[in-house]
């Protein structure tokens, strides 16, 4: 069996085209399931979906409570699979469905344990923030040791043990496209060109992705608080050294330290530094303390399956 899961947040207008188009793949497949997750959507997408799950006894679906964010439905999703393969695909058609046949072919006769997607291109998207995201994909790799391949989507297929593994890395602050490439396996990366959405508007804006990426440094890497940790140790080293050089200039010279303003500046460029490290430790502690509460990735208010983990 082919478990396909489907996060869904707002995809009413797109939901339709996917649902046609998966369909019509997954005919030509082995024994599949159509596993929708509907993250609190406020639009027409529950609806949609249950009119599918009536019309087709391979459709599963799960509604959460509220919005818990992509990396909760994924999640929920991954601890619900029953098939032997297990994908994971976007509804709004910017992971072509089409791929699939290719995705399955390639683990079941070239060995691998899963096979993800990357785009070859950025055409379409803003200049900006194509810039940003190769920034980050090249700092990510170098400062932790998750593998995340440029042009990377959350878009892949990947064998039941794979997928174990990554049901039993049960952190609450989740960031699964590190999660992939620390687990490791064998994967091979299809690329494909960058396809737009079929409908709808994104829910992936600049600050939203820039926040996403910070959280996927703390979350993959130490390097904040080994950068905070030398900065202040040189700026110790630094103020010894003007301090040392203030003492031999007033002993030799008996020139006055004069200069209130270059006290200022030295003061508040002082503080900004400590603040900003203070900063990056509560980041880490925040990240523990939410760790510590234990609470539920996400919760189930509505499923048409009764083996489905309401609270996980």
């Amino acid at each position: 069996m082919i478990s396909i899961i489907v996060p869904c947040f707002n995809e009413a207008e797109a939901l339709p085209y996917f649902y046609e188009e998966i369909c019509r793949i997954l005919r030509g497949m082995d024994e599949y399931e159509l596993i929708f997750v509907d993250d609190g959507s406020t639009d027409d997408t529950l609806p949609l979906i249950r009119g599918y799950a009536e019309c087709n006894e391979n459709v599963i679906y799960l509604s959460f409570s509220r919005n818990f964010g992509k990396e909760a439905a994924m999640y929920a999703g991954f601890c619900n699979v029953r098939g032997e393969y297990a994908a994971v695909i976007d509804a709004d058609m910017q992971d072509p469905p089409g791929l699939l046949p290719e995705m399955l072919r390639i683990i079941k006769e070239e060995g691998y344990d899963s096979v993800a997607a990357r785009r070859s291109s950025r055409a379409g998207e803003p200049p900006l923030r194509s810039f940003f995201a190769r920034r980050f994909y090249k700092m990510i790799n170098r400062i932790s040791d998750a593998d995340i391949v440029d042009g990377a989507r959350d878009f892949r297929l990947m064998k039941r043990s794979m997928v174990d593994a990554i049901v039993e890395m049960g952190e609450y602050n989740r960031f699964s496209k590190g999660i992939f490439g620390w687990i490791g396996f064998r994967t091979y990366w299809l690329s494909y060109e960058n396809v737009e959405r079929v409908a709808g508007k994104t829910k992936w804006g600049f600050w939203k992705l820039f926040g996403y990426a910070v959280d996927g440094i703390i979350n993959f890497s130490q390097a904040p608080l080994s950068i905070a940790s030398w900065l202040g140790i040189g700026m110790t080293a630094a103020s010894f050294v003007m301090l040392l050089f203030l003492v031999v200039r007033r002993l030799c010279f008996g020139d006055p330290v004069a200069g209130w303003a270059s006290i200022v500046c030295v003061v508040i460029f002082m503080g900004g530094m400590q603040l900003s490290n203070i900063g990056i430790m509560g980041q880490y502690i925040a990240k523990m303390y939410m760790e510590s509460k234990h609470r539920p990735h996400y919760i189930v208010s509505e499923t048409n399956c009764d083996t489905v983990k309401r609270i996980k």
